[in-house]
């Protein structure tokens, strides 16, 4: 069960403690471009980093790792990969039982050396006697891919007297001073973090601040909603007391960084940020998976979840604005609408069909495929001029016609799923996690096309296809990517 969260006030600013912990620098302005937070060997093509937060190292249950699989004009595939753990050479820390080390994953040039870093959430990190204190790893991109690493630590004074804070279980990057610089932020259960970029090779940033929000904060999205080039930093704290479905706040920036402004008719538990209506502006599209079914409770989700999208303006997301919400009772969204489908519980924003509209794939890892209990799905809604839509919307399962594999109780198809261009092709491939499949846990790849993600030639590659150690417990290979998902 999730914890729950303290409300704070509704339509007021909420100044929040910031704690310098390093002092300023001059940032470098390097040749970054926006491919770049995804390509850690510098090749020019987008890289896809998959948690495995359950495989083993060697004996040593529950460890984790990261599967990074390097993009290429034919894609991904296991032949050209990296897998980081906590025991790879240069990166911090120890393998250890059940330290979940790649339950989150997000990456950024935080160095500002022209090559994607890779960041590592995990979560369950016991430090000193504070069990599941939580850690942040970033591994250094370079011309020969990941290598080395550094601990990211939290701000002084974070998560004081409490024990469980879990640092690291849901990670955002953007630069949202304009300087060139990736900002990074982070959160915990016990509250946010966010790091102004550039960092040293000792994980060092710019500087640090704490967010200290009542109960801490599952969910952060970042990405530029009134096109001046920054980007815009949402925290989700996820369900609150008074209010299941999620409150959504916009943080401040510059001297106003900390002072959240909440929007009053928004909700999310996860998200991202794109433009699905292709008028330059990114869009916040937020998941909220939980319909309150399985605690008894009334006003969360629609039943089996939703899924709601604000747009962006040249004012930004604006504290008036109502979202326009889907879910599956909605006409055109495939599937139908029970309790526990957990529709909503990851998704990812990006144009799939190279249209210029950016479209939403979406999980529903809990939804039963005729008998089969929690066998999972996902839903791909169109981007067009008047934003997302219902038309030619599409769903899957494994026991989709072409589709590798069949469904089977408790895959959790759809768990997370992550749009990205990794061929160069202007076609977002779709991908999606399985990580109940087998022991090892899979992920399903469909290349873009101009009709939507191709089914024909799609593959899945398994846990231990890409270097993979499962010992006692399933490994989940999948259970996390880049885009926004729940981490439980």
């Amino acid at each position: 069960m999730r914890r729950p969260l303290i409300a704070v006030p509704v339509l007021t600013a909420l100044a929040l403690t910031l704690i310098p912990t390093a002092s300023a620098t001059t940032p470098y302005r390097g040749a970054n471009t926006k491919s770049v937070q995804d390509d850690f060997n510098g090749d020019g093509y987008r890289d896809l980093a998959i948690g495995a937060s359950r495989a083993a190292n060697g004996t040593v249950t529950g460890a984790g790792a990261v599967v990074v699989l390097y993009g290429s004009a034919t894609s991904v595939g296991p032949a050209r990969r990296s897998v980081i753990t906590q025991a790879s050479a240069g990166v911090p820390g120890t393998a250890e039982r059940g330290d979940g080390f790649g339950s989150a994953v997000a990456s950024a040039d935080l160095d500002r050396d022209g090559y994607a870093d890779l960041l590592v959430g995990t979560p369950q990190e016991a430090v000193s006697t504070r069990t599941a204190s939580g850690s942040l790893t970033v591994v250094w991109g370079g011309p020969g891919g990941l290598k080395g690493g550094a601990d990211i630590t939290p701000p002084t004074g974070f998560g004081t007297g409490d024990t469980y804070c879990a640092f690291g279980v849901n990670l955002a990057t953007g630069d949202t001073n304009g300087d060139g610089a990736p900002e990074v932020s982070v959160a915990s259960l016990c509250e946010g973090s966010s790091y102004t970029g550039p960092f040293t090779r000792a994980g060092k940033p710019r500087s640090s601040t704490r967010l200290a929000v009542p109960g801490g904060v599952r969910g952060v999205v970042m990405g530029d909603v009134n096109r001046d080039g920054k980007a815009e930093r949402f925290w989700l704290p996820g369900s609150v007391a008074g209010d299941l479905r999620g409150p959504v706040y916009l943080d401040g920036v510059g001297p106003s960084a900390g002072v959240l402004t909440r929007l009053p008719h928004a909700d999310g538990h996860t998200g991202q940020i794109g433009d699905v209506n292709g008028d330059g502006f990114g869009d916040l599209v937020t998941g909220i998976p939980d319909d309150g079914y399985l605690e008894g409770q009334s006003g969360a989700a629609h039943r089996g979840g939703e899924v709601q999208v604000l747009h962006g303006s040249a004012r930004g997301i604006v504290t008036t604005q109502r979202p326009k919400v889907f879910h599956q009772d909605t006409a055109g969204v495939p599937g139908t609408a029970e309790h526990t489908d957990f529709f909503g519980e990851a998704l990812s924003v990006a144009d799939i069909n190279g249209d210029r509209y950016a479209d939403v794939v979406v999980g529903s890892s809990g939804e039963a495929v005729g008998a089969l209990p929690s066998a999972g799905s996902v839903a791909i809604l169109r981007g067009s001029a008047r934003g997302l839509t219902t038309v030619k919307a599409v769903g899957y399962t494994q026991n989709t016609a072409g589709l590798p594999g069949a469904s089977e109780r408790y895959d959790f198809f759809g768990s997370t799923v992550h749009l990205a261009d990794l061929n160069r092709d202007g076609r977002a491939e779709t991908v999606v996690g399985i990580p109940g499949e087998n022991a090892d846990g899979c992920v399903w790849i469909a290349r873009g096309t101009t009709s939507g993600p191709a089914v024909g030639g799609s593959v899945n590659l398994c846990g231990r296809q890409v270097g993979l150690t499962v010992h006692s417990v399933d490994a989940q290979f999948g259970i996390a990517m880049p885009s926004g998902h729940i981490t439980s």
